[in-house]
């Protein structure tokens, strides 16, 4: 794990942790997501938790985008990402 380029020199990152303001509002949940072979909407990878119910994808400046992995999903806020590794 860590991070690597791809052939065009963009940095690839195999795992982030993705911040979320917590369900009461008092503070931070925090969800460890490791990349997957699929491409977002923005053309960034796409990366889940364990489960793979918390998709988003994050591009190589740390944005991200969560992304609903089921209908009626209202998909969460994340607060930031830190790449691992």
């Amino acid at each position: 794990m860590g991070t690597v380029h791809d052939s065009q020199g963009s940095r690839q990152v195999d795992a982030y942790e993705v911040v979320f303001a917590s369900a009461d509002g008092t503070g931070e949940d925090v969800v460890r997501m490791t990349r997957t072979e699929a491409s977002g909407p923005g053309g960034h990878p796409v990366y889940e938790d364990a489960t793979g119910i918390v998709r988003a994808e994050i591009s190589d400046h740390g944005e991200v985008r969560v992304l609903a992995s089921g209908g009626g999903q209202e998909p969460a806020r994340a607060l930031r990402a830190r790449a691992v590794g």
